[in-house]
């Protein structure tokens, strides 16, 4: 994995040692260990520690103790990397780096700039991330908002990391669940007619359905009442499902989605590629029938049963169409498929993992991310129903509540696979409680010093043409080793698809900025005006410019985080 450059340069000396004590006979290495780096449990014990040595001692059949002290022996420019390197028992390493180090990572952050923290470990790989792909017979709810989120942040991630990320919603515009929608919006329509025909049992019931039964009767009169029901269904079922699909990409445009790919289950039924999957696995024998229905042996690779994927009656099963829909994405080439569903599918992934065998692919090839429930509170006490329709709550009164921004951060702030409690009061306050806030604003405070330091003619120069080396209080270098983790955190994030991990890290580094900033001085008060800040520091013009590339420093790597999570960064708030 990369890292970020002083960690780099770190563990390129460890493996430089590494390597020399093979060369001179102290080490056999006859198998390389990965050089990993983390920081120390307390601060005082230095800036990054390895545990290199504890991986050696089993093929070394030696002590760590006496591998750490090998490597410490044969540590290549030590001086120059380091102020201190100790031993700490069973064979932990802890380093201390010199501090001149440091000051690397902000001339790496200028240089890199928007692209800090990227890599190229994707080598351009083709990932296709499928999420949302819900039903268009509703407004999307807020499971749908928060499995919109952890998606567009994925295939952020993957980009950032060098994968080629594409997009795509699924839109289940076929089957059962559509003709049922077409019946719903009938009945509903015969009702406002007064002539009402009985409604479809496991019909929709949501207000919204008589929403466009008024709007149907307003633009058609009561024509759809002459018409065989079969008809008069399908065309409801037509305009409707223009309506909600219309609506569920507005929400989503609201929620700063944009996809890619906008896949129809129903193209793939026209052009005929359910039928040319099930040729397909009937010449692989992995199609069979049995009892008048057509079965896939899911139970092959490893799925607890087989599936049905075409019942006695002729209908299709929901296996068959994601069946068609899945080979078609192996056709387009992709190198790895992700798809996010809500957790209740779990038991879903076998039988598509099956299906990535069946075709003669790795089950890993296909890479489920599970989305978990989000309980919405207000005041501390759960919201259920919506106040509009008493019906469930949907993502736009969320997104029109609270913000698109607070939301999205706020369905990313956990571990996807976890349930999530969303306090929309919280999430609305402007105070240091409200994480999304607390991140935002110290992007925005730092904006607030480019304007007071343009007001008084104070320049911030680039940070090859400044003095850093007077950055060595503890919390300037506090701040330089936060943002040099920046890298290997989102690397880390993107490779295990958990994108909780940034907004973990956003909130520690608004944590040590807003620290710094009410601890220190930035630029020294204006010599016409008392200054109402805390700090007494009294600053030299090398200070000044020193933390003016530091703040910059720190806006930059917020900036490129939140961005990453589809946020946006407010110069003012």
């Amino acid at each position: 994995m990369a890292q970020g450059i002083v960690q780099e340069k770190v563990a390129s000396a460890l493996r430089d040692a590494l390597s020399a004590a093979k060369d001179r006979g102290q080490l056999r290495m006859e198998s390389w260990p990965t050089v990993t780096l983390d920081a120390p449990k307390r601060p005082e014990w230095g800036d990054l520690a390895t545990t290199v040595a504890m991986a050696l001692a089993a093929s070394e059949q030696r002590a760590p103790y006496d591998i750490a002290q090998i490597i410490i022996d044969n540590l290549p420019a030590r001086e120059e990397l380091f102020e201190r390197v100790e031993i700490a028992r069973p064979g932990f390493l802890n380093m201390t780096v010199k501090p001149a180090l440091w000051m690397e990572v902000l001339r790496d952050i200028e240089r890199q700039g928007a692209a800090y923290g990227g890599a190229d470990i994707g080598l351009g790989k083709r990932v296709l991330v499928e999420y949302v792909s819900a039903n268009p017979t509703g407004p999307l709810h807020v499971g749908h908002g928060r499995g919109a989120a952890v998606g567009q942040a994925l295939a952020n991630m993957l980009k950032a990391i060098g994968y080629d990320a594409v997009s795509e919603y699924y839109i289940n515009d076929a089957g059962r669940q559509m003709k049922l929608l077409g019946a719903s919006v009938y009945a509903r329509y015969r009702e406002l007619l007064g002539r009402p025909v009985p409604f479809p049992e496991d019909g929709y019931h949501g207000g919204y359905i008589t929403d466009v039964a008024e709007r149907i009767r307003a633009a058609e009169g009561d024509r759809l009442a002459a018409l065989p029901m079969a008809d008069a269904e399908a065309r409801c079922r037509e305009l409707a499902y223009r309506e909600l699909l219309s609506v569920i990409k507005h929400d989503l445009a609201s929620f700063g989605m944009e996809f890619d790919s906008w896949f129809s289950e129903a193209s793939l039924i026209e052009a005929g590629a359910i039928e040319q999957s099930f040729d397909d696995l009937k010449r692989r024998q992995f199609l069979f029938e049995e009892d008048g229905a057509l079965w896939f042996r899911s139970s092959q690779f490893g799925d607890e049963k087989d599936r049905v994927v075409r019942k006695q009656d002729g209908e299709c099963t929901y296996l068959a169409s994601d069946i068609a829909y899945h080979r078609d994405k192996l056709q387009r080439g992709y190198d790895l498929l992700i798809d996010v569903w809500g957790a209740d599918h779990h038991g879903y992934i076998p039988r598509m993992q099956a299906v990535m065998q069946a075709y003669g692919h790795p089950k890993d090839k296909l890479r489920v991310v599970l989305v978990q429930l989000v309980k919405l509170l207000r005041g501390g006490v759960e919201v259920k129903m919506s106040k509009r329709t008493g019906e469930f709550i949907t993502m736009r009164e969320v997104i029109d509540e609270v913000g698109a921004d607070a939301a999205k951060f706020y369905f990313l702030m956990r571990d996807s696979t976890t349930h999530l409690e969303f306090d929309l009061d919280l999430a609305k306050q402007q105070s240091a409680d409200n994480p999304v806030y607390y991140v935002q604003y110290a992007h925005a405070r730092i904006a607030s010093l480019w304007r007071v330091a343009a007001a008084r003619g104070i320049a911030c120069p680039p940070a090859a043409d400044t003095d850093l080396s007077v950055l060595t209080d503890p919390d300037e270098l506090g701040l330089i080793r936060k943002l040099s983790s920046y890298p290997e955190v989102l690397q880390a994030a993107a490779l295990a698809f958990e994108p909780h991990r940034l907004t973990y890290y956003l909130q520690q580094l608004a944590a040590l900025l807003h620290t710094f900033y009410n601890k220190h001085r930035i630029m020294p008060p204006a010599v016409d005006q008392e200054s109402d800040e805390a700090s007494t520091e009294e600053l030299s013009p090398k200070q000044t410019a020193a933390r003016l590339v530091l703040m910059r420093s720190v806006q930059q790597v917020l900036r490129n985080g939140l961005a990453v999570l589809g946020i946006s960064a407010p110069e003012k708030m």
